[in-house]
Parts: C-alpha cells; structure tokens; sequence
C-alpha cells in the first residue's frame, strides 16, 4: 500500500490514507500499542527538533491534512521522500531509513546516550488478519530484520535509540497465529523489511 506524499507547514509527510480502517499495531508517539486505525502518518522534522509533544505535533499535521479518525503516526529527521517500498506475496513495507553518525547497540551500557539524528520507521501491512500474539511476534520480526541488515551493511549497532514501527492488517477474518520469521507472513515481512533498509544503507 502506497502513501502520498504532502507538505505541511514545509515538511514533507508521507500519508497512508486507508480505504478501510485497519488492525493496527504500532509503537508511533501518536495511536501507539493496539488498536483500529484510520491512516498513518510518517513525516519529517528538522534537525535539532526539540518539541517535547510529538503525539500534538503529528495530531496538528492530521489535522492540517484533513485526517479524521484515529489514526497512527511517526516523526524522523529523514527525508521521507527517500522512503523505499518492498512487497512480497502481499505483504507490503515502506521503510525510512537513517542511522545517522550514532547508532546504537540494544544492549548498551547502562551510561550510553542517545547521540545525533537517526531514525529507522518501518510501516508495513499484512495482507490477513493477525492475532494480537502474532502481531507482537511480527513487531519482533521487523526489529530482528532491521538488525541483520545494520550487521550486514557493517553498522556498528542495531538501530537508532528512536526507531518506530507499525503493522497493518485486516481487522476481520480468519486470524493467523503466527508473525515470526518462519511464519508465512513473518518470512516475508522480514525479507521486504531486510531488503528496503538494505537498500537505504548502499545508497548513503
């Protein structure tokens, strides 16, 4: 599923109006954790951003963009015009992609900082309906996907300290339990997640 493209006050936002609204599961400043949704948002903001209210900000760009309903949404210093789509037996993902000078290791230590822009969001869809289990196991897969993909491009981390990802599906229908990697819809939310962040880190 493709997104528009729009400006809002200068910045350039992706828009994912949805015909239907969908079941949603997302870890965006704005309609984060579980629930239905009505669009998503991904749009980009300065460096040196410093609002501390970023669920107000992307309500205000909704608002701005005539979104009704509830929707989910991300911020990211990257140029979201450079966003990379992948699909691959219906499974769809539109990736964000930027690590900037300071990646990060999940497990760092205790006293690391979060140090320059980076960003890595990942907004993908299903083309059936996932249990609330396998949802929380695909959130995992597009996480380890991401990661491999860092290792094998030779960044020293496995993100950024503010990636975000959301997942899409059907709200009704039979419901498929399962979202890992070897799962159906797992392999291939991770092959498109792997491809499109790798594809972003050659270009840079």
């Amino acid at each position: 599923m493709t997104p528009r493209l729009a400006s809002v006050a200068g910045s350039a936002v992706l828009v994912w109006r949805l015909p239907t609204p969908l079941l949603t599961i997302s870890s965006g400043p704005l309609g984060g954790g579980l629930g239905v949704r009505h669009w998503v948002l991904n749009a980009t903001v300065p460096d040196g951003y410093a609002r501390l209210d970023p669920d107000v900000h992307l309500r205000e760009l909704a608002g701005a963009l005539g979104l009704a309903g509830e929707g989910t949404g991300f911020l990211t210093a990257v140029d979201v015009r450079e966003v990379l789509h992948r699909e691959e037996d219906g499974v769809h993902a539109s990736v964000t992609t930027g690590v900037g000078s300071h990646p990060t290791w999940a497990a760092a230590p205790a006293d690391a900082v979060a140090t320059g822009p980076g960003t890595i969001n990942a907004v993908c869809f299903a083309p059936v309906r996932l249990s609330p289990a396998a949802l929380v196991n695909a959130v995992a897969t597009v996480a380890e996907a991401k990661a491999q993909a860092l290792r094998d491009a030779g960044v020293p981390g496995t993100g950024t300290s503010t990636d975000a990802t959301a997942v899409l599906c059907p709200a009704d229908g039979p419901a498929e339990s399962f979202g890992g990697p070897r799962s159906p819809i797992g392999a291939a939310l991770a092959r498109v997640v792997h491809s499109a962040v790798s594809a972003a880190l050659r270009s840079r």
